[in-house]
């Protein structure tokens, strides 16, 4: 009885996921699916605090965004001058493009704090957590993913 279970061998979880593979898909999924949330919990705080909350508070959405954009358009090579050495602004264009951008993102998080309201903090909250999720997004889709994976 001793010997029934000498051969038996627990499989590795971690081997028949094969993350390394399938790296840039799921940095993109949850990249997006944090952006999505975001911009969600940004929607129900003004569906929901329509009287108490401003139009002007989505700007900081709205830069965080741009951010994005900005940050995740400028690939690695370029900012190492690999593979971007022509063109109009060249390799210190790539480079302040992508610093203007993370300065957007960080000024979108830090410029939501005048947008909590005397009477009800929910507004503030979800301005805050849509541009908390819209910078971790831009972080994980830009430094998550690997290029060498696309060729």
């Amino acid at each position: 009885m001793a010997g029934c279970l000498d051969n038996f061998q627990m499989p590795s979880l971690l081997e028949n996921l094969n993350i390394t593979e399938r790296r840039n898909k799921l940095s993109s999924i949850l990249a997006g699916l944090l952006f999505f949330l975001g911009w969600w919990i940004a929607i129900d705080a003004a569906v929901c605090y329509h009287d108490d909350m401003l139009n002007i508070f989505h700007i900081c959405g709205v830069f965080g965004s741009l951010s994005m954009f900005m940050v995740t358009g400028v690939s690695n090579g370029q900012l190492r001058g690999d593979s971007y050495t022509t063109g109009c602004i060249g390799m210190r264009g790539a480079r302040v493009w992508f610093f203007i951008g993370f300065l957007m993102g960080f000024g979108a998080l830090i410029g939501e704090k005048n947008t909590f309201h005397p009477k009800t903090t929910y507004p503030g909250f979800a301005i805050f957590f849509q541009n908390a999720l819209i910078f971790f997004s831009c972080v994980i889709y830009k430094f998550g993913r690997s290029e060498e994976l696309w060729g």
